[in-house]
């Protein structure tokens, strides 16, 4: 199934939420220094990660391979008073400068890079004594919520579409970012429930992968079109609320000193 994320600029920047202030709350807590540290956002689509970061203070560079999404992320910045350096490069070959970077972070994208390369490339970027950061922001088909139903939903429009029923866990990355020079991997998860009206979740979903990332544009109306009826009929309330996981990796580029690696604190 090929996925283009391009195809859903504006219903991804207009309806996907953003990572909440925990995210950041809990990287801060474990080290991490934000405030005027150069950040590079991997996969960065329209700049939400980003952003959360040069709100607090860093200077953000966003890289992503679809023009469209990057347009978008420059309009929400422009809206926002931000100003994030959005470049069109692969996460996997940034052609940017070895070293230079404080912290690489990839927003609920990790899985769509060759990861072998994109963990060389983001380690080859890091100081010494930098942090990768792999943050999700999931929903969860809990039985019988809006979720579980909505997936059915795609599942059935599309029974190609593989990302059904995940824990918004993803321990599968963790031994690529061992086997790649990275060391002191922490890991954390909250669970949290993210309010959306059915216009909202309905946008939310078509800016998905198994909707308009990879259907056609008729094919895209009639199943909105379903789903609204679902939306309208079996969750009447007018805000849902939405359960969704946070969860993120956290691992340190370590310094070497006389063949003996050696921890950094930042």
């Amino acid at each position: 199934m090929r996925i283009d994320f391009s195809r859903t600029a504006l219903d991804y920047a207009t309806h996907r939420a953003g990572f909440p202030d925990l995210l950041f709350d809990r990287l801060g807590a474990l080290g991490l220094r934000i405030m005027n540290a150069q950040v590079l956002d991997l996969g960065t689509g329209t700049g939400a990660l980003a952003r959360g970061f040069a709100r607090r203070g860093a200077r953000a560079i966003g890289i992503d391979t679809a023009e469209s999404m990057l347009e978008q992320a420059r309009r929400l910045d422009r809206e926002e008073g931000l100003a994030v350096d959005y470049r069109l490069t692969r996460a996997e070959d940034t052609g940017l400068a070895s070293g230079t970077f404080l912290i690489v972070a990839a927003g609920q994208c990790w899985h769509w890079f060759e990861r072998p390369c994109a963990t060389a490339e983001a380690f080859r970027l890091l100081a010494p004594g930098g942090h990768l950061v792999i943050a999700y922001l999931d929903w969860l088909p809990l039985r019988d919520s809006v979720v579980e139903i909505t997936e059915s939903l795609i599942l059935k429009h599309n029974p190609g579409w593989q990302m059904a029923g995940g824990t918004g866990m993803h321990p599968e990355h963790l031994p690529g970012l061992s086997e790649g020079g990275f060391r002191g991997i922490e890991t954390f998860s909250v669970d949290i429930d993210i309010p959306y009206t059915h216009e909202a979740w309905r946008g939310r979903i078509r800016a998905s992968a198994g909707v308009a990332a990879s259907l056609a544009e008729d094919a895209v109306a009639r199943f909105d079109q379903e789903h609204a009826a679902i939306l309208k009929s079996r969750f009447p309330m007018e805000l849902l609320q939405v359960p969704h996981r946070v969860w993120a990796a956290v691992a340190i580029k370590p310094y070497i000193r006389c063949g003996h690696a050696r921890l950094a604190s930042t």
